[in-house]
């Protein structure tokens, strides 16, 4: 693990107008294992969007997922069970103007897959924001990345932001589909880690940040090593771990 990262750009709206934010993108594995060491690696990240996939979603999911948001200083933005698991959280930094959960289509046999989205302002810019988590199908995953694209494209923002759980390494179709059509931040300007999924088989990095054109990436990847962040925690949270990102917004000219 990588034991001393470069300092991170703060959180900051800029006299222009322009936001650094910082995003986070975490499979909680239904928060089945040590919320405690989850709630912990989040705060340390000190995020003002978190992408959550396998939210809770079933028995009194809405209330588990307050739990989380509190623990971690956040406010439940959309997604969850309406969204079929994932999940987006926020800081009070940022405005809402409008939220949807998406339902996608069902391929008979595997499990529903959705999409939480939201339109939200810092500072001055607009940014749509998407949480997936595509299929274990490779048909039914490439399916999935090109409607992904599709709701970003309408979302009528200038900038937009996907990231979650994509069940395929970059060089998979649906992964290049999307890294191919967005900037995919841990390509652009890597930092801390690579791969976010080391429990069985080889490591690999099949959860991703994206951008549309115009996001400035300054920082992505695993926060190993960052203060607040322990083995220890990113082991016990779940077994996925989290990729945070820092980006500017530019203001519109």
């Amino acid at each position: 693990m990588t034991s001393c990262l470069p300092a991170l750009a703060n959180s900051v709206t800029e006299p222009d107008g322009s936001a650094v934010i910082r995003v986070l993108s975490y499979n909680v594995r239904s928060l089945r294992d040590d919320e405690e060491a989850l709630a912990r690696v989040i705060r340390a990240c000190a995020p003002d969007l978190v992408f959550v996939q396998e939210a809770p979603r079933f028995f009194r999911w809405r209330k588990h997922a307050a739990r989380l948001a509190a623990k971690t200083d956040l406010v439940v933005l959309s997604g969850g069970a309406t969204a079929a698991g994932p999940l987006l959280l926020c800081s009070l930094r940022a405005f809402v103007e409008r939220t949807e959960d998406v339902l996608l289509p069902r391929t008979p046999g595997l499990h529903r897959r959705g999409f939480a989205t939201a339109v939200v302002r810092f500072g001055s810019v607009r940014v749509a924001a998407l949480s997936a988590h595509l299929s274990l199908d490779a048909r039914e995953r490439r399916t999935q990345a090109e409607l992904l694209l599709s709701r970003l494209a309408s979302a009528d923002t200038p900038y937009a932001i996907a990231a979650g759980d994509i069940n395929e390494p970059p060089s998979g179709p649906a992964f290049r589909r999307l890294s191919g059509a967005l900037q995919d931040c841990w390509t652009v300007s890597p930092w801390g880690g690579e791969h976010t999924f080391v429990g069985s088989g080889p490591p690999r990095r099949i959860d991703a940040v994206f951008a549309t054109r115009g996001v400035e990436v300054l920082t992505c990847g695993v926060p190993e090593g960052l203060a607040g962040v322990t083995p220890a925690d990113l082991k016990a949270a779940t077994d996925h771990l989290p990729v945070l990102a820092t980006l500017r917004l530019p203001a519109a000219p």
